[in-house]
């Protein structure tokens, strides 16, 4: 897959509250978020894909029957970050946009072991909250600690601070107190017409990191979390009334733009599946596959309702073993001439010098409600090199040290499809659409609707120019819109 994306958010609000960052675009707010792994002449190298997918899965297939607390790996966990503004005057951090966390922190001043660098060729940025006339310290008896805790806490003083701690899966952990200030964002008053307000956010502020977050290997400022709890950035949106508790996210695998939106899209409509309760990843009950129209043996995995998981901050897509090989002899059978090669230990590849799509069956995943998600094959193999080609497919069961039968499917799949996520509803869905095009989104407070097209947003302001300059490799526009909720 070519992994270069940039997405660009969207925000629409009428008052003063919570939110994240900068830009430009409909409803009411936009801040820009770029691929990590932007920019690259040829796909990633298969140690770097894999790399990527081991770190994020560190926890998640060696414990999935497990809570997971809805921390995912940071190291290299989320494939996407976004440069949000935060304070009076404000300044720029640079974010991690997962969902398989949920609070955003960012890095303090006088942090320990904060690193100074990235690798991503990104200006870190320490958050100072004595440089801020907007910032408050938030008490650990205060309902913002609560909430970010999800409990009370035990031996709470007067005066003293809420404090933070989340530990991930690979041991790198974040630790500091709890602060609360403004995050900057336009707000949307027509059609790609916006006037820059700002909203009051609670966040963990860092003042010491470890393990692989003190690394200055894809360093960031901090992680911005996008999962269900009530502690993440969007659910403290929902809960003020100023957003509908749902995103969506449609992401170019051919030209790497692409749109990621908050609130209510109303176009293209879209058929959803449930989510099944009480997970802290967002997973659905799968019926069944087919490749080339065949349905694949199960040997019973589906009839027991295993869940699968679907999570864009991972790069490939991952199946049981069983189903796996199964999937895998019904796509190279449709080439019983090619010769296989194994690279790095478990990718499949081989030479081929004509259409993949032409001479590879789709592969079709069969959800609950009839919803169906088709992966055609210039989604799911990619070229390593001239015409050697490899596939996206890998057997969950190796991944793990249990040997855990876990169906994850991730951006490979998803790419050049519109996804879109019903909090309220507890429902996902999906549709196979342009990204590259544009979506209309309503204003639920005014019943308004615009239309958004991530092709607009590129020369769409200083901001997003200020942010081409810094990342000169490659960038490509996409949207990511907040909606206004009542």
């Amino acid at each position: 897959m070519y992994l270069r994306r940039i997405v660009v958010v969207v925000l629409l609000s009428h008052c003063v509250w919570q939110l994240l960052s900068v830009s430009i675009v409909s409803g009411n707010a936009v801040f820009r978020v770029q691929h990590k792994f932007r920019g690259r002449e040829k796909p990633l190298s298969l140690s770097e894909l894999k790399a990527h997918d081991d770190r994020r899965h560190g926890r998640m297939l060696s414990a999935i029957d497990l809570p997971l607390g809805g921390d995912s790996n940071p190291g290299d966990t989320g494939l996407y970050f976004t440069k949000i503004r935060i304070g009076i005057p404000s300044k720029d951090h640079h974010v991690q946009v997962d969902t398989g966390s949920d609070i955003l922190w960012v890095s303090c001043a006088g942090c320990d072991k904060c690193p100074t660098k990235s690798d991503l060729g990104i200006e870190l940025t320490l958050y100072d909250p004595k440089g801020s006339s907007s910032a408050k310290m938030v008490g650990c008896g205060a309902s913002e600690c609560s909430m970010i805790h999800s409990s009370t806490i035990s031996g709470c003083k007067p005066d003293m601070p809420c404090n933070y701690q989340v530990t991930y899966g690979d041991g790198s952990s974040s630790a500091g107190y709890i602060v609360q200030d403004y995050v900057h964002y336009d707000r949307v008053s027509e059609n790609f017409q916006t006037t820059m307000v700002n909203g009051s956010v609670v966040f963990g502020c860092g003042a010491k990191l470890d393990g692989q977050l003190s690394s200055s290997s894809n360093a960031l400022d901090g992680i911005m979390g996008f999962g269900q709890k009530n502690s993440s950035m969007l659910s403290q949106l929902a809960a003020a009334g100023k957003v509908k508790k749902a995103f969506s996210h449609c992401l170019d695998g051919e030209k790497g733009g692409g749109i990621f939106a908050i609130g209510e899209v109303v176009q293209p409509k879209l058929n959803t599946t449930p989510l099944i309760a009480e997970m802290n990843h967002y997973n659905v009950v799968m019926k069944s596959i087919e490749v080339a129209g065949n349905v694949i043996k199960s040997f019973g995995y589906f009839s027991s309702h295993k869940a699968a998981i679907i999570d864009s901050g991972t790069t490939l897509a991952y199946l049981p073993g069983a189903i796996y090989e199964q999937v895998m002899l019904a796509i190279l059978s449709k080439q019983p001439g090619l010769q296989l090669e194994t690279v790095k230990e478990q990718f499949r590849c081989f030479q081929y010098n004509k259409n993949v799509d032409d001479g590879f069956p789709t592969v079709k995943f069969h959800f609950e409600n009839s919803l169906t998600l088709t992966v055609y094959p210039h989604e799911y193999l990619f070229e390593i090199h001239d015409e050697m080609w490899c596939v996206g497919w890998q057997n969950s069961a190796l991944q793990s040290k249990g040997g855990n039968e876990v169906t994850l499917l991730g951006d490979m799949v998803l790419s050049n499809k519109l996804v879109f996520y019903d909090l309220v509803n507890q429902g996902i869905g999906w549709t196979e659409y342009n990204c590259s095009s544009s979506i209309k989104v309503k204003d639920n407070g005014s019943g308004a609707e615009y239309t958004v097209g991530a092709k607009d947003i590129s020369s769409a302001g200083s901001l997003i120019l200020a942010i081409s300059s810094t990342f000169s490799l490659g960038l490509f526009a996409t949207l990511f819109i907040i909606l206004h909720w009542i």
